[in-house]
């Protein structure tokens, strides 16, 4: 069930005695979990009546025995099970043993008073199981599963019109760039963008740029454009700036590697007849990252990208059996490839 008409039906006070949370989307979860307690409690009246367990941590018998608990002066109470791992395939090393006959005693004559939810941080579920199979026959399960790329923008961009803001389009695709096209990411960005912009109500390319960070991929990601483009004294800069920031360049040179990695089979799978969306696909990457990588990609020979990646891989081997300083090593990388490119190949 979409979590819009969960939602819809917990308005409407058609509250299921148990749910079911699957997925890894953090913000959609806790939007399910705000307004569930929104509608079942007033303000201050849920401090005995709602309980979280986490079964890493706690027996299950525990999280049953409180959902068959009457609620302290109140119409409900509601029982939260975290992380519950004898759902999935996972093996736990001297992990809690869980009674799963009281589980499913419980799912087949649940309290009328509780509402339990499970909340399944995980992409799937063991569905041999046949405590997994009864749980989703009783349940209502709510799926919060990360939204594909047309969903997310939709649900991003509706998100910020009903806040009364609209946004550069150069902007809300480098906004959605830079958070890894991660919900959770984006939506807590989005609150310091709101307020930056609160005058205006228009969110600009430049305020992105200044106040969404980037991470360590997306910097080497810039550290790799740069030296591609021939840039040799940005891409120096880039360098130095990350060493200040407690970067280690063996870790820098790993990551570059595996961006070269990346563009080396995305001008293979291109010069195959692979579309974007099949590379994508192919390789498990986003979509957007598969773009760039294709207009970088144009730039250079095959040749080229592998000849590039062979000397990252002789500079590995070079540091790690210490014939040479590893800074310097790097930046001879540097002056030498961006020096190379200057034109295209």
């Amino acid at each position: 069930m979409s979590l819009q008409t969960v939602l819809k039906e917990i308005r409407e006070k058609k509250i299921a005695p148990i749910y079911l949370v699957l997925g890894t989307e953090i913000y959609l979860s806790e939007l399910f979990k705000t307004e569930l307690l929104s509608q079942l409690f007033e303000s201050g009246d849920d401090e005995f009546n709602v309980t979280s367990y986490d079964m890493e941590e706690v027996s299950l018998s525990v999280a049953l025995a409180e959902a068959e608990t009457l609620p302290f002066f109140g119409d409900h109470r509601l029982v939260f099970v975290e992380n519950p791992y004898f759902l999935t395939s996972e093996k736990k090393n001297n992990g809690i043993e869980h009674d799963i006959k009281e589980l499913t005693d419980y799912l087949e004559q649940p309290s009328e008073s509780t509402i339990l939810v499970f909340h399944a941080s995980v992409e799937k579920l063991d569905e041999r199981k046949k405590v997994t199979k009864l749980l989703k026959k009783t349940a209502a399960v709510v799926d919060v599963s990360p939204m594909d790329d047309k969903a997310l923008r939709s649900y991003v961009q509706q998100s910020i019109q009903s806040e009364g803001y609209e946004i550069e389009p150069k902007a809300f695709d480098l906004l959605l760039h830079l958070s890894d096209f991660q919900l959770t990411k984006i939506m807590g960005e989005l609150q310091k963008l709101y307020l930056f912009s609160s005058d205006e109500k228009r969110i600009l390319l430049s305020t992105v740029e200044a106040l969404v960070p980037k991470s360590l991929e997306h910097n080497v990601f810039d550290l790799s454009s740069e030296i591609l483009s021939g840039n040799s004294g940005k891409a120096l800069q880039t360098y130095e700036d990350l060493l200040l920031q407690g970067e280690e360049t063996i870790k820098l040179s790993a990551i570059l590697l595996s961006q070269i990695r990346l563009l080396l089979q995305i001008k293979i799978l291109s010069q195959l007849g692979y579309q974007q969306a099949n590379i994508a696909e192919a390789l498990k990457v986003h979509p957007y990252r598969i773009k760039l990588g294709l207009q970088q990609s144009k730039r250079f020979e095959l040749a080229r990208l592998e000849k590039i990646f062979d000397e990252l891989v002789e500079n590995d081997f070079i540091v790690k059996t210490g014939k040479m300083d590893k800074e310097l090593l790097f930046e001879l990388f540097i002056l030498k490839i961006s020096g190379q490119t200057k034109q295209p190949s």
